[in-house]
């Protein structure tokens, strides 16, 4: 099946349903989109209008619809309710946790961000600014916040600027990140809401007005292909290149992609596999240990 992100950006439109399809209508003309195969729907243009049966169809086909602000930024995501046929059993589970276990697998989570920045550093710059020193040190629950010791050495030396910190309300690269963040995001609570889990029960995260805690946490280990595309970006376009809609395909174009992984069934076998099968076998991984059926949550080496 063919995963489809669409970014309704530009220029008004108004969609609808019919025949299981997403009807798209612009002033050139009419397209068409089976409902079965469109994973994420970015809204961002405020002249673009939407039957209710466009909501439901979408949520019933398991896909997340992203709205957004006059600034491009993410104001509200609909995701699916019920995905899983299991899913009550899931969200028990979950939620009866202990302690520990989330305390171990935010380690695993936390070691594997690392990790993929460190990758990322010795691609682009030729070495990994400690940070692999700093991976083996994170411990149950990473009490002594090792994340953030990394993220304060990985950020200047990513875009080789001593002066750069990630804030999501800086105009600069800050904004592209937080685009490709946005859509990654939603891929990855479409995984959890798929695997039957529920994305507001969070391991690490805990924010209260954050319905999306668990995406939050399992997020991490694969915000390096955000971070991998917006640092080739800002070569030719510099740092503050507009969020535009060339910026938004390019930030777009690897997350359709695929990548070489090791197999979750055969850790031996690499295998091509889209994000979204990764993402899935993450969040499947994850409900797994929640259930006893497995000791680790499967987390790639992208």
């Amino acid at each position: 099946m063919i995963d489809h992100i669409i970014a309704l950006d530009e220029e008004p439109a108004r969609l609808s349903v019919r025949n299981h399809l997403l009807v798209i209508k612009r002033t050139e003309g009419e397209t068409t989109i089976p409902l079965a195969e469109i994973a994420v729907l970015v809204v961002s243009n405020p002249c673009v209008t939407f039957t209710h049966a466009v909501l439901s169809e979408l949520a019933k086909a398991g896909a997340m619809m992203i709205t957004c602000d006059t600034k491009h930024m993410p104001a509200a995501m609909l995701l699916p309710l019920e995905s899983n046929f299991i899913q009550a059993e899931r969200f028990a589970r979950q939620a009866q946790a202990s302690q520990p276990q989330r305390k171990r697998l935010w380690q695993s989570i936390v070691r594997a961000k690392i990790r993929a920045q460190a990758r990322l550093l010795v691609e682009l710059q030729g070495n990994d600014a400690g940070l692999g020193r700093l991976e083996i040190s994170v411990r149950s629950g990473d009490p002594q916040n090792v994340e953030a010791e990394a993220a304060r050495r990985y950020w200047p030396k990513l875009f080789n600027d001593p002066s750069f910190r990630r804030d999501r309300y800086l105009e600069d690269q800050n904004r592209l990140l937080n685009y490709g963040y946005m859509v990654l995001r939603a891929i990855v609570a479409r995984a959890i809401c798929a695997a039957g889990l529920h994305p507001s029960l969070g391991l690490h995260h805990h924010n209260r007005y954050d319905s999306f805690q668990l995406a939050d946490d399992l997020i991490e280990p694969f915000r390096t292909i955000v971070d991998r595309k917006v640092t080739h970006y800002c070569i030719p376009y510099g740092t503050n290149a507009p969020l535009d809609k060339k910026a938004k395909a390019a930030l777009l174009e690897p997350l359709l992609g695929r990548f070489p992984v090791k197999g979750w069934v055969e850790p031996s076998k690499i295998e091509s596999r889209t994000l979204f099968d990764i993402a899935a076998a993450t969040a499947t991984s994850l409900a797994a240990v929640y259930c006893d059926e497995r000791d680790t949550i499967f987390l790639p080496e992208l």
